[in-house]
């Protein structure tokens, strides 16, 4: 059966929507896009082939599974709030909202409209990091006690902290400072770039010590980390009886003898005329993780977003959620005081217990 749902953009971001549906034709359809202006509206018909409307009656008429709103963030609350007060689900892209009040009051909402809504975090089901998370609720490398995070920014960073750290929704202590440095640009949204034009960059490091006893260190260079050849992501995840470090895990057999091995990703069409696809990645002999959408010439992040509506046809039906409402808050409350705290260098800020905590 069909992932059916209508879309509101026509952004970057929400592009993503659109190339899924059509390269993965036989698991994905958008019903309709909603579009205010009309010369981007056409653009969009023209490009995608896709219905285009201007309001949201019009796309509710097209009668998709859930709506997912991909706009810019001081206007995705305000959308999420009307889809829950007419009854329709909602897929939010992230962040739900910006401020500590906003997300208080989206809380609010939803729950006045018994709406129901899912967050399209996507990091967490991308291929290497759905690896990861394979390895770890495995118990490959024992109770994880600590990680280090130099890969993602904000509120995507918070997420795998918490997910690998198996904090849920415990608060923490978060303290830390803003560097800045100079890099030379090397790579953008559209290609590599070779004018060696230099730019300053913020570098954040903070440490999170969550209630649980577990600790995180978070760097970030945004957007250099984002998009440079010669800054490289960096994960390590240290557990009683092992670690993941980046692609190299370490780990203990039961007889306690130690072990390394490297994540392979296997990708089918390199060097060859097949066309490209992603597979899956493999440690050893075994996959941690495999792609469910067979051949579709799917990037990494399309993988992951199209693994969210995947989760949100599930949480339709099920009620299981993918990534819920509630993370989305907590994780964007996590990012909130990360600002906090690199706005007051070095100072302890402590989380609070917030009302979307179950």
């Amino acid at each position: 059966m069909k992932v059916k749902y209508g879309l509101i953009g026509s952004g970057w971001r929400a592009e993503f929507y659109l190339r899924i549906a059509r390269l993965v034709p036989d698991q994905f359809e958008v019903t309709a896009v909603m579009v205010r202006e009309q010369a981007k509206g056409e653009a969009v018909a023209a490009r995608f082939g896709v219905p285009v409307v201007s309001d949201l009656d019009g796309l509710l008429a097209t009668k998709p599974d859930f709506v997912v709103a991909c706009v810019k963030r001081g206007f995705l609350a305000g959308y999420v709030t009307e889809l829950s007060r007419r009854g329709v689900p909602a897929l939010c892209e992230t962040p739900p909202a910006e401020t500590e009040a906003e997300l208080l009051n989206l809380w609010e909402d939803v729950n006045r409209f018994s709406g129901r809504v899912q967050v399209a975090e996507q990091y967490f089901a991308q291929p290497l990091y759905a690896a990861y998370e394979t390895a770890l609720r495995g118990g490959l490398i024992g109770r994880v006690e600590n990680i280090s995070l130099s890969a993602l920014h904000g509120y995507h960073g918070a997420s795998i902290i918490r997910r690998y750290l198996n904090a849920g929704f415990g608060n923490a202590a978060i303290y830390g400072k803003r560097y800045r440095y100079e890099v030379t640009e090397t790579y953008g949204r559209e290609g590599m770039c070779f004018d060696g034009e230099t730019f300053v960059c913020p570098r954040d490091r903070l440490t999170f010590e969550f209630d649980n006893g577990t600790t995180a260190f978070f760097d970030f260079s945004d957007p250099a980390q984002y998009h440079s050849f010669i800054r490289t992501r960096q994960l390590n995840v240290q557990g009683v009886r092992g670690e993941i470090d980046d692609l190299t895990v370490r780990y203990l057999t039961e007889q306690n003898v130690p072990v390394t091995q490297e994540l392979k990703r296997i990708d089918l069409g390199v060097y060859g005329n097949q066309e490209w696809c992603h597979f899956g990645i493999m440690l050893g002999e075994r996959f941690l993780y495999r792609s469910p959408f067979g051949n579709a010439r799917l990037n990494d992040d399309e993988i992951a977003v199209a693994t969210c509506l995947q989760g949100m046809r599930r949480y339709l039906e099920t009620g299981e959620d993918c990534y819920s409402l509630r993370d989305a808050l907590q994780d964007m409350y996590l990012c909130l005081t990360m600002e906090r705290a690199l706005s007051e260098p070095l100072t302890v800020i402590r989380t609070r217990t917030m009302p979307w905590v179950p």
